[in-house]
C-alpha cells in the first residue's frame, strides 16, 4: 500500500518521462500546434463569411472558445491512444514490475497530456489574437475561462484511459474516440448559434456539455454576443457550474475505474 507522498512522487516521474518523450519525438508536437492553427483558420476564414452570429460580436470572437474546446475535447484522445500503445509495446508490463504506485501511470499520462492541451490552448489564443479575437473581460475572468477548458479536458482524459485499458490497440482507440467526440463537439454551440438547429438537435445540444463549456468560455472570455436571444436551458444559463458538474462525474467514475482496469490488464 502506497502513501499519498509516495504516489505524487511517482506521478511526478511519469510525468516527467512523459514530457521528456514528446521532446524527443518532435512530430506530437508539431501536429500539436499545427492543428489548432489550421482550424482556426479554416473556420475564420473560410465559414465565417457565411455563418451569421447574431448581436453585436464577430464570428472570430464567437468562434475561438467554441475551436478551444474542441481542440482540447480531441486533444484529450492522445490519453487512450498513449496508454494502448504502452501496453502494445509492454511497457505497462515493466512499470509494474518497479515499486510504484499503480495509479501513478495513469496520473502522469493525464498530467501530461493536460500539458500538451495548454501548449495548444497557447497557439490557438495567439492566432486567434492575429485573426480579431479579443478578450473583453479581467484579467482573472480570462484565466477562469483557460482553466474551465482545461478540467474539462482533464476529466475527458480519465474517460480516454478507460478506452484504451480496453482497447489496446492506438489505431482502434483513436477510431473509437472520433465517433464519440465527433458529434459532441459538432452537435454544439461551437462554430454556429443553436438557433440553427432543428428542435431535437437543438435539445441535445442545448445539455451538451461541451456546448456548456464553450458558452462558459465565451462568458468568461467576453465573447457572447450583446442582444442575442437568452438561453432557455438551465444548462446554458449556468454553463461554469454544468461543466464543472459533468467534470466531478467525470472523474468520480472514470478515475476508480480506470486504476482498477490498469491493474487487472496489467496482471493478465
Amino acid at each position: 500500500m502506497t502513501t499519498l507522498a509516495e504516489t505524487v512522487s511517482d506521478s511526478v516521474t511519469i510525468t516527467r518521462r512523459n514530457l521528456i518523450k514528446v521532446k524527443r519525438v518532435p512530430d506530437l508536437i508539431v501536429f500539436a500546434t499545427l492543428s489548432p492553427i489550421m482550424f482556426v483558420l479554416l473556420f475564420r476564414y473560410v465559414f465565417g463569411g457565411a455563418i451569421d452570429v447574431p448581436g453585436d460580436v464577430s464570428y472570430a470572437e464567437f468562434l475561438l472558445p467554441g475551436i478551444f474546446a474542441q481542440t482540447v475535447v480531441f486533444g484529450s484522445t492522445i490519453t487512450g491512444a498513449s496508454i494502448a500503445e504502452d501496453l502494445q509495446k509492454g511497457l505497462i508490463d515493466r512499470f509494474r514490475s518497479l515499486p510504484m504506485s499503480r495509479s501513478a501511470v495513469l496520473i502522469g499520462r493525464t498530467v501530461a497530456d493536460l500539458g500538451l492541451n495548454a501548449i495548444s490552448i497557447v497557439v490557438m489564443a495567439l492566432t486567434g489574437l492575429l485573426v480579431g479575437w479579443r478578450i473583453n473581460t479581467s484579467f482573472g475572468e480570462a484565466v477562469g475561462g483557460f482553466v474551465l477548458l482545461l478540467a474539462f479536458a482533464y476529466a475527458v482524459s480519465w474517460l480516454m484511459a478507460v478506452v484504451g485499458l480496453l482497447v489496446r490497440t492506438p489505431e482502434v482507440v483513436n477510431n473509437a474516440s472520433f465517433m464519440v467526440i465527433f458529434p459532441l463537439t459538432f452537435v454544439s454551440n461551437a462554430f454556429v448559434p443553436l438557433e440553427s438547429f432543428p428542435s431535437v438537435l437543438r435539445t441535445f445540444a442545448e445539455w451538451n456539455p461541451v456546448s456548456t463549456v464553450v458558452q462558459g468560455a465565451r462568458e468568461l472570455f467576453g465573447n457572447v454576443p450583446a442582444g442575442a436571444p437568452p438561453a432557455e436551458a438551465w444548462s446554458l444559463q449556468n454553463p461554469v457550474l454544468y461543466s464543472l458538474l459533468w467534470a466531478v462525474v467525470i472523474l468520480i467514475v472514470f478515475v476508480p475505474l480506470s486504476v482498477r482496469l490498469y491493474v487487472r490488464t496489467s496482471t493478465r
